[in-house]
Formats: structure tokens, sequence, C-alpha cells
């Protein structure tokens, strides 16, 4: 909900999802053609300076957007620090430092990249594009169906929470424990069900296995992908040239 709500509140919201799509595609190319970490570390600051000041995304947003994979990304990097030595017994070591910072810093750089894409741009319009370049109509479906599924199980959660409130649920810390166990065990036969009315309310609309939105119109597209492709070019120059 937080990446979609940032997506309509975006200044780029307006800008072609080509150009935005082209820019991030550069650079999670330019992050996996770069070798030094000096260029992979440059790469991801000018990654999200694009997307906090160009697109103007707010900061608190943009740290708790980043702050699942960054957690992920945290655990697999302690992770490869630890192993076992001579004897079996599992201690930290240096020996993989070097590999832990290259994939740490690569990793943020493509992270940066697709932050840019989805914080500016909505699914419908992400949806629109990938139509456009033939992706299969299954995919397409079975992510519309998903994300209309986060908002049915974000409203049932709400309002059986709201009803619970209301019948001082969560009074104490041990009603409250009580009160969230029933929630999740009741979530499961809510959300099937309403999941069931969507299906009845497409059958009623003679769905016939593809879901359509109203496309966008962009009047400057050529020009926002031309800016967007001399971006990109910059970042894959600045990668070929550190690989080089």
């Amino acid at each position: 909900m937080l990446i979609e709500s940032s997506a309509y509140a975006s200044r780029w919201r307006d800008v072609a999802p080509s150009a935005k799509a082209l820019f991030a595609l550069a650079g999670v190319v330019a992050a996996w053609l770069a070798r030094g970490p000096v260029t992979l570390a440059l790469l991801a600051c000018v990654l999200a300076l694009v997307a906090l000041l160009g697109a103007r995304v707010p900061v608190r947003t943009y740290i708790a957007a980043a702050s699942p994979p960054l957690g992920f990304l945290l655990l697999s990097c302690l992770a490869m620090l630890a192993g076992p030595d001579a004897q079996g017994h599992w201690r930290w070591t240096n020996a993989m430092l070097p590999t832990v910072l290259h994939t740490a810093l690569r990793s943020l750089a493509m992270l940066a990249a697709l932050l840019g894409l989805v914080l500016t741009t909505p699914l419908p319009d992400l949806l629109a594009l990938m139509r456009r370049l033939r992706v299969p109509e299954l995919l397409l479906d079975l992510m519309a169906l998903c994300y209309r599924m986060l908002f049915v199980l974000r409203q049932a959660w709400s309002e059986s929470v709201t009803a619970q409130s209301a019948r001082l649920g969560y009074r104490g810390w041990r009603q409250t424990l009580r009160s969230t166990g029933m929630l999740a065990g009741q979530m499961a036969v809510q959300v099937w069900q309403r999941a069931a009315a969507l299906q009845m309310a497409a059958d009623a609309r003679a769905y016939q296995g593809v879901l359509r939105f109203l496309p966008a119109t962009y009047p400057l597209a050529r020009r926002q992908q031309r800016w967007a492709a001399l971006g990109g070019a910059i970042l894959l120059a600045m990668a070929v040239g550190d690989r080089l």
C-alpha cells in the first residue's frame, strides 16, 4: 500500500512508464556491469537521489520501502561472513569480505534502480507497459488479482480490528493476544468469501480471462524517453568505464 500510494503521489506520475522503465533497466544493467566498489556506491547514490530529488519521493517513504530488502541483504551478508574453520567450528571470517562488499553494493544499486521505478509508477501503468511488451496475459492477470487482493485483505483486517476494538477486544495484553489470534483465524475465511464475490462479479460482467484497463496517454512520451535514454547512457558509461 505504501508503494502504491507513493506512486500515485509522485511528481513523476505523468511521466511515461516506458521512460521510467528504460532508466531503471539502464541502472540495473550498469550495476551488473560495474566492478569497482566506488562506482557501485556512486551508482546507488545517483539512482537514489534521482528518486528522492527528481521524483520527490519522501525520504521516510523511501526508507520504509527499502527496509525489508535491506534487512534481507544484511542477513545474507552476515551469513556469508560466517563459516566453519578447519576444526568444524563456526566463526566470523574476513576471507569473504571483498565478495560480500561487492555483492552488497551491487544489490544496493539494483535496489535503488527498482525502487525508483515502483515508487513512481502505479501498477496499472506497469501492467499496460508489460502488455505492450507482449508479456503473457496469464501472468498479467495474476498480478492484477494479487494487487486487488491486497486491498481486500487490508479492508477485511481493518474492519475486523475496528469491530474488536468496539467490543473492548484490546483492553489488556491477554485480551489483545486472544483477539489477534481470533482475527488471524478468521482472516482466511473472510478473504476467501470476498475473493469468491469478486469472481462472481467478474463472471457477471462476461469475464473472458483478460483484465483490461483504460489506457493512459502521455503526450510527452517521446521526449521523456529521450531524456531517460540519455540518463541511462550516462549510467552505462560509468559502468563500462569502470569495467575497462
